[in-house]
């Protein structure tokens, strides 16, 4: 939540600066910035303010794993402080630490050392929200997945392809869509298997933050994966950019749940209301946020959606799931005890404030605690605040319907410890509910050691697959393609 918020002590200054773009799916990446400031003549040292002057970065690279210098280049009364890489572009395709490149406005009185700590400190958050600072820290929150300049998601390493990334030519039609929702235009990719059809059809809905229709994230693309490998299999699978992103119109900090619901729903009624796909054999997948979001939408009684796969997706309220995170999150990137803590405490008195509907409260807490104004109107949005007080439970029991929910085994952001049984539970009463706990499994299930965020861009693998198999072996005896 509001962690290390442009803080300013003795030698060591941090400054968090969240980032665009996930893809998560439900996750954010905050770019941990470590300066060791020096004395001058003057005397005088790095304050809050000089670090505070810092604007947005300017790129975002994968550097090789070697020492990274940092240069600093006079401009007037001004430095331009640059991240430099010895290594090139053309080795940097398949390495894990991140760099930025930044600008600073005053300066003139900076020595930065070498940065054995200018790094990206990737945090994830559930489906359901971070724990870094200007970004929301609950459920589902993710960045803001635009950044400045770029369409790329957030820890995107330009240029890189990953060993499962889909190639051409592709055995099946692709074709780019638009369709409304209200007043928003949503875009998307339609990809059918070849052949006239119809076909079942699997409408893929994101994680949390501004995700584009291939869920980028970390250098990777899962919805791309799933829309290869379902189609493959003989379904139709439409992707989406989320509301506020790509194509898609409207502000996501605006939106609420029952928008984000409606904006799913619509894309169930294209589908069915298209000649090429049977119109009562549309499902939902959905990963992390968009596996909070598929019951809400499923559970209409007018939904039409035939079954659900929930990948990560919390089945317990909001706010529990943003404190868990936050703990287990801190506790295995090996923050202090004590700063772990001040976490936690601050997440839950967010989390009660919103709860209660007190928004103003929730606004002069985090003003108390230095967040900025961007940050106090985030963390108090529509949005986040349906993020955090949502409870799945009712959604959840009230379906009938062929339902698969899988977990990570080591997911931090949406243990399995903490939502297996409360899903096991809400799916009881249904006719077909599968629930799946995978061994050595990430949130964005990646095989992991740790299941640190800070390993999802070093991890090659985008989806285990053994997920990939098991969901479609899952899928396809319940639906029957032609």
């Amino acid at each position: 939540m509001v962690r290390g918020l442009s803080t300013c002590a003795d030698q060591l200054a941090i400054h968090y600066k969240s980032f665009d773009g996930l893809g998560h799916t439900g996750v954010v990446a905050a770019l941990l910035l470590t300066a060791r400031p020096r004395r001058k003549s003057d005397g005088r040292r790095l304050r809050k303010d000089a670090l505070d002057s810092l604007v947005d970065p300017l790129a975002i690279v994968t550097v090789h794993q070697e020492p990274v210098t940092v240069a600093q280049e006079a401009e007037g009364s001004a430095v331009a402080t640059s991240v430099r890489v010895l290594a090139g572009w053309g080795r940097t395709r398949r390495l894990g630490t991140v760099a930025v490149v930044i600008k600073t406005s005053d300066a003139a009185r900076m020595a930065w050392s070498k940065p054995a700590a200018v790094a990206v400190f990737v945090i994830a958050v559930l489906t359901l929200g971070s724990a870094c600072s200007e970004s929301e820290p609950g459920a589902g929150s993710g960045i803001p997945r635009d950044q400045p300049g770029t369409t790329q998601g957030a820890g995107e390493v330009p240029g890189t392809t990953r060993p499962q990334e889909p190639e051409a030519p592709f055995p099946y039609r692709s074709e780019d869509v638009t369709y409304r929702n209200g007043d928003i235009t949503i875009a998307g990719t339609l990809t059918e298997p070849e052949g006239t059809g119809p076909f079942p059809a699997v409408l893929l809905i994101p994680g949390s933050g501004s995700s584009n229709r291939d869920e980028e994230a970390f250098g990777h693309r899962p919805f791309q994966l799933w829309a290869d490998t379902l189609t493959r299999a003989g379904y139709a699978v439409l992707r989406v950019d989320k509301r506020g992103t790509g194509g898609t119109g409207g502000v996501l900090q605006d939106a609420t749940y029952t928008d984000l619901a409606d904006d799913a729903a619509a894309g169930v009624r294209f589908l069915r209301g298209r000649p090429d796909i049977e119109h009562d054999r549309v499902g939902l997948l959905g990963h992390s946020e968009g596996g909070f979001l598929a019951p809400l939408v499923a559970a209409r009684p007018d939904s039409g959606v035939a079954f659900a796969i929930l990948l990560a997706g919390a089945a317990v309220p909001g706010g529990d799931a943003v404190i868990e995170q936050t703990e287990l999150v801190a506790a295995a990137e090996g923050e202090p005890a004590d700063t772990a803590d001040s976490q936690v405490r601050q997440n839950t008195e967010l989390v009660r404030l919103l709860r209660a509907g007190d928004t103003a409260g929730a606004k002069s807490f985090l003003k108390d605690q230095g967040a900025p104004e961007d940050e106090v109107a985030r963390l108090t949005s529509p949005y986040f605040t349906a993020l955090i007080t949502y409870d799945p439970a009712p959604a959840l029991s009230a379906l009938r319907i062929p339902v698969l929910a899988i977990y990570g085994g080591k997911d931090l952001q949406v243990p399995p410890a903490q939502n297996e049984q409360p899903a096991r539970d809400h799916l009881a009463a249904g006719p077909d509910a599968t629930i799946q706990v995978f061994p050595g499994l990430n949130h964005l299930m990646q095989p992991t050691q740790t299941g640190k965020p800070s390993e999802y861009p070093t991890i090659e693998t985008t989806i285990a697959p053994e997920v990939l198999t098991y969901v479609t072996n899952w899928l396809t005896p319940r639906f029957p393609t032609r």
